[in-house]
């Protein structure tokens, strides 16, 4: 199963330190990019980042990112 690419580009996120986030790895969320339990019944499950710092990160939008949660530019490479 892949999953569905919610946008072709990074979600810029402010997170804070000692905060956990879960990314959506399935793409379907209404709340990109994080979990809204969207991929339940499926295949995928969330995945947890934990912040060890307060800053802007850059969660994957495309869901193809060989680095998940952050985006590794695999998106550059999709049609």
């Amino acid at each position: 199963m892949t999953p569905h690419i919610a946008q072709k580009s990074p979600y810029a996120t402010d997170v804070e330190a000692g905060k956990d986030y879960y990314w959506c790895s399935c793409g379907q969320s209404k709340a990109q990019p994080f979990c809204d339990g969207s991929h339940k019944g499926s295949e995928f499950t969330p995945v947890k980042y934990h912040a060890d710092a307060s800053k802007t990160v850059y969660f994957c939008g495309c869901k193809a990112s060989g680095s998940k949660p952050l985006c590794d530019g695999a998106h550059k490479a999709l049609d």
